[in-house]
């Protein structure tokens, strides 16, 4: 049977090949966000003649993809040769980073965030030298290719800690002093409450980041740490929990405020959409109830960092529970520990957890 030769370019996948013009990243004749469509990478023209406007109100989450794998790191940590920081893009303005585990066995997360008028990092690592760590060398790598690809020539950058208290997630601060256009928010309580417009509302008010038609919701969350913060995305529907929240060994620092934090946070999620709970770490393993110990610089059989809004409840019944005891108490996702050493140990395993012995080495 004789086969219709006819070039369709509406049937391409590529439509502007109809034209005599190639636009290898986008027909900037194309409006950028039509109503009810969120902006990729694909639709930024690629000589921009003015600073590209991102719409970000459209309704459901912004497209993202985390089908990744982390780096596990080593047996021994001197021999390791993964990247020092590693870098994923989620979608155009959105990106999670991570610290090698041979560098810091804690292998802390940092999310930078843009909008149009400029750029958020939660937290920022456990190491403050550059040289094992470059944290700022790579964040600066990447606001310069999304500045330039959008045709921008400043972004104003603004550093916050989901808890200044939290050593992991604090030390890399220091690669930032004196750097333009950048604005740290302070670690000591008072300030950090006032920087944040959160005087004489905490812990149960709430105030906001203007990134520029993305607003960051700021949630004060106390409970692991006396300072907590947690930060919602109202772009992507993540909600960036920090250590109150995180697939791994959740120490309880105040169990009333923790129970509390919760309370307000599984408020907030039934008010908001919240596509991911996105925690500062990962202790867990993919086989339920199995964490790594503390210091342990290869973890093959990792957990996915993303955990499903509905464990914000279930993290709020078992800290109920263990609420005015000394406990470990271990579920799928999460082990939540109070008043008792992160190293603690326990014989009892929980009849609705399945016991799945984890592959070795572990």
């Amino acid at each position: 049977m004789p086969q219709n030769q006819t070039y369709r370019p509406e049937l391409s996948g590529n439509p502007q090949s109809s034209t005599s013009r190639s636009y290898p990243n986008g027909n900037p004749e194309l409006q950028y966000n039509r109503p009810g469509v969120r902006n990729t990478d694909s639709a930024v023209p690629l000589h921009p003649a003015a600073p590209v406007i991102h719409d970000y109100a459209s309704d459901g989450p912004a497209p993202g993809n985390i089908a990744f794998r982390w780096a596990y790191g080593s047996n021994v940590a001197a021999k390791n040769t993964d990247p020092r920081v590693q870098v994923m893009q989620y979608n155009e303005d959105s990106f999670i980073l991570r610290q090698n585990m041979c560098v810091h066995w804690e292998a802390p997360f940092t999310y930078l965030l843009f909008g149009n008028k400029g750029a958020l990092l939660i937290d920022n690592g456990a190491s403050a030298n550059p040289a094992h760590y470059p944290l700022r060398e790579t964040v600066d790598a990447i606001v310069a290719r999304w500045a330039k690809a959008r045709g921008r020539t400043r972004v104003p950058l603004t550093l916050v800690m989901t808890s200044g208290e939290d050593h992991a997630q604090t030390k890399g601060l220091a690669q930032f002093a004196g750097r333009p256009d950048t604005t740290i928010a302070p670690t000591p309580l008072a300030a950090m409450q006032e920087f944040h417009g959160l005087l004489g509302k905490w812990p149960t008010g709430t105030s906001s980041i203007d990134l520029g038609d993305r607003v960051i919701q700021v949630i004060p969350t106390p409970g692991t740490h006396k300072d907590g913060l947690s930060f919602y995305d109202p772009y992507c529907d993540f909600l960036f929990t920090g250590d109150l929240l995180f697939p791994g060994k959740i120490n309880i620092g105040n169990d009333r405020d923790f129970v509390a934090s919760l309370e307000r946070l599984k408020a907030f999620a039934d008010a908001n959409p919240v596509k991911y709970v996105m925690g500062g770490h990962i202790d867990m393993m993919f086989v339920p109830g199995q964490a790594y110990p503390r210091f342990r610089n290869y973890r093959p059989y990792e957990r996915v960092l993303e955990m499903e809004p509905s464990l914000i409840a279930e993290a709020l019944q078992y800290a109920r529970e263990v609420q005015g005891r000394d406990l470990m108490l271990i579920r799928p996702d999460f082990i939540l520990l109070n008043g008792v050493s992160p190293d603690q140990r326990t014989n009892v395993w929980p009849a609705d957890v399945p016991q799945i012995r984890p592959p070795h080495p572990f």
